[in-house]
């Protein structure tokens, strides 16, 4: 049943739903629109409710063709909603559940537009903070670009900052989702722009692989790998792509593209990529982990939907076109104890453990 949402639009039908709210479709003054109407106890937060109010002109201002632009937040009663461009397409973690790996090129060049996106978002001081598929939405209204791939949009701009409100998290709690999360969050530092280019550059080793780099097992595991672990190699992938790749994802912050910088060089990098078919890389088997040192299962501990999870996170997202099929339930952000060092040791020698027996074990296998 439709609903007014403020005095200027009304919200026909729900197109999808995420952990921060609702998506529907709605129509405002100049047109369709897409509407995300936040979650009650969202809007029930007066803090929420003034930054809500105070990040209006940011949000709204943020305009650039390859960002999902906002073009409203409205405050009406008990409904708290950000207005939206109505995009007309599926979103990035669709396309890759139902279609698989992408070619680099086309891989290469949906990432480009994400990181032209966040480079204006960053220039004007905006970090996105939960860059991931889910998030990314592919324009079936453009021409598509180098090797056929669909434009894409970058969207939820301002969610996760708005939902980590003071009074919301605490110190020692992470917002956003475990696969793409920035070693320095984890660690405790403040998030800057260079969260959202780590962020983007695990998309893009999504995209090429199938599968995150470290993502797989216990929630704790996967922020142990983005601390301590190098970025596994992708076998056949042109090493140009892989130093960029490998670049950003690079521990240090500081040691990290900028936006800017990743755009232009992925640019630099299609024509080289024309032609290069999808690479076939075995989908790895996540370990069993052990479960964190002194975890006692109180709810001071990982609050994960699973205890174990496919190293390839699926689920789709909210795509904001119309007659799309509403999404899981799974987390948009996740609200997690922040590991302690001693944690993230422990876990890091049992990985070791695990992985010296299964190589003891596919020696054994051969032998045989």
């Amino acid at each position: 049943m439709a609903r007014k949402i403020g005095s200027r639009y009304t919200a026909h039908s729900v197109i999808g739903r995420g952990s921060a709210g609702t998506v529907w479709l709605g129509e405002g003054p100049e047109g369709p629109v897409a509407i995300k109407i936040l979650r009650e106890d969202l809007a029930s937060d007066q803090v929420l409710v003034g930054r809500f109010v105070q990040e209006r002109t940011v949000l709204t201002s943020l305009d650039h063709p390859r960002v999902v632009g906002v073009r409203d937040l409205v405050v009406d009663g008990d409904d708290l909603a950000l207005v939206m461009e109505l995009v007309h397409g599926a979103d990035l973690r669709s396309r890759l559940d139902r279609e698989g790996p992408f070619t680099p090129q086309a891989a290469v060049s949906v990432v480009a537009d994400v990181a032209e996106g966040l480079a204006a978002a960053h220039a004007q001081g905006v970090i996105h903070r939960d860059v991931k598929p889910e998030n990314i939405l592919l324009d079936q209204a453009s021409s598509p670009g180098p090797g056929g791939a669909p434009r894409a949009k970058l969207s939820d701009f301002g969610i996760a900052r708005l939902v980590d409100a003071p009074r919301r998290t605490r110190a020692t709690r992470i917002i956003g989702t475990p696969d793409y999360l920035a070693p320095e969050i984890i660690e405790g530092l403040e998030p800057r722009a260079a969260v959202d280019i780590y962020a983007l550059a695990t998309v893009l080793y999504e995209l090429l692989a199938g599968f995150t780099p470290f993502g797989g097992g216990h929630t704790g595991a996967v922020l142990r790998r983005h601390v301590t672990e190098t970025v596994p190699p992708l076998p056949g992938l042109p090493e140009p792509l892989w130093k960029v790749l490998a670049q950003c994802l690079a521990k240090a912050p500081a040691s990290r593209l900028r936006a800017a910088e990743l755009a232009a060089g992925l640019r630099e990098l299609l024509p080289g990529l024309a032609g290069l078919p999808a690479l076939r890389i075995a989908h790895p088997d996540a370990p069993a982990v052990t479960p964190l040192p002194g975890y006692d299962g109180d709810d001071d501990g990982y609050e994960d939907e699973e205890a174990v999870a496919p190293r390839r996170r699926r689920g789709s997202a909210v795509p904001l076109v119309p007659g799309s099929a509403p999404d899981s339930n799974r987390e948009t952000h996740t609200n997690l104890r922040r590991p302690r060092p001693e944690e993230l040791t422990g876990l890091a020698e049992a990985s070791r453990a695990q992985r010296a027996a299964a190589v003891a074990l596919a020696l054994s296998l051969i032998d045989i």
